[in-house]
């Protein structure tokens, strides 16, 4: 994926805000004290890594699944 296709991804988008308003979250709960806060902030900020890279992998496996069935529909019609 090109650096153009990145940027117009409702994925990324979706992920960049997800990470940046669990930052927000996680400096809100240090600066107030409030440890559940920021801790719930910090856990949100991994998952919304970890959920990117996983709708990420998803997409690419569905992709070489789609060219593989292709390829094989190509050799059996030649």
């Amino acid at each position: 994926m090109n650096i153009k296709q990145k940027l117009t991804s409702r994925k990324w988008w979706l992920s960049v805000a997800a990470f940046l308003g669990s930052i927000g979250a996680t400096v809100a709960g240090i600066t107030t004290d409030k440890e559940v806060v920021a801790t719930i902030g910090i856990i949100c900020a991994t998952l919304s890594a970890a959920i990117y890279a996983a709708c990420e992998a998803s997409v690419d496996a569905a992709s070489i699944g789609a060219s593989a069935s292709e390829t094989e529909e190509g050799e059996d019609n030649g």
